[in-house]
């Protein structure tokens, strides 16, 4: 299902830093008529509307708070793209102390975040004519880093929901787009130190204008994305995006 951001309005979350601030960037450049900055705290966007003005307009979102999420809906019923990025990293492998606590932290942030980003704004989508709605997930999303273990498994289950979101969101004329980064130069590349292979975050952002005017579901942005997701992608067509059977 293509998708042209052009004279758009969107809500981009974790847009203060990092691949959030690139996709603003990014919808600014190519034509999107406004962006709603979702932030934890409002002062944090400060920085993007001294840089893009009336353009940007902050508002909170915060996963660790499911109100937020559901006041923000109702606050801005003008949105016509979703774009879910915010998101958490913690170290733990499956032998950690601290494993369980970790995993339960990020699924309420990667996965049940997303879930109710989707369950809030799909009405809103809908009214306004079906829309976009974009999920960061990762390529760890495909493969298990052990010292980033429960990373990784909160990435594939969020995964796993945005499929099943695309056969939800369709019915209402809604594109879906699972964008699956590398090592993409930002503070959490920095925090599991790969920051030395690490791609510029503006390829997140232009990749995903790409990839919803082409009508994709998947996206691998960056060099290393790009070599998991060919090797993926017969996979990817022939079951993934298959179309279900009768």
């Amino acid at each position: 299902m293509s998708y042209d951001i052009t004279g758009k309005i969107a809500l981009i979350t974790g847009a203060n830093r990092g691949i959030g601030k690139a996709i603003v960037a990014a919808f600014l450049e190519h034509g999107a008529a406004k962006i709603y900055a979702g932030v934890r705290d409002l002062d944090k966007a400060e920085d993007l509307v001294a840089e893009y003005g009336d353009n940007v307009v902050p508002i909170v979102i915060d996963y660790a708070h499911p109100a937020s999420i559901q006041v923000a809906a109702h606050e801005i019923p003008d949105v016509e793209v979703v774009v879910s990025n915010a998101g958490i990293l913690n170290r733990a492998n499956p032998f950690s102390d601290h494993v369980i606590d970790t995993f339960k932290e990020e699924l309420e942030i990667n996965v049940f975040g997303l879930l109710r980003m989707a369950q809030a704004f799909a009405p809103v989508l809908k009214a306004n004519g079906g829309g976009a709605f974009v999920q960061l997930n990762s390529v760890a999303s495909l493969s298990s880093f052990p010292d980033s273990s429960t990373y990784c498994a909160s990435k594939a289950a969020s995964y796993s929901f945005t499929q099943s979101l695309r056969q939800g969101f369709a019915e209402q004329g809604t594109a879906v787009l699972s964008v699956h980064p590398g090592p993409i130069a930002t503070d959490m590349a920095a925090k599991v130190g790969i920051l030395d292979i690490a791609d510029p975050a503006s390829v997140v952002g232009e990749g995903i204008i790409r990839a919803l005017k082409a009508g994709d579901f998947h996206l691998f942005p960056d060099t290393l994305a790009k070599e998991m997701g060919a090797a993926y992608e017969s996979f990817a067509k022939a079951v993934v995006e298959a179309e279900p059977s009768e």
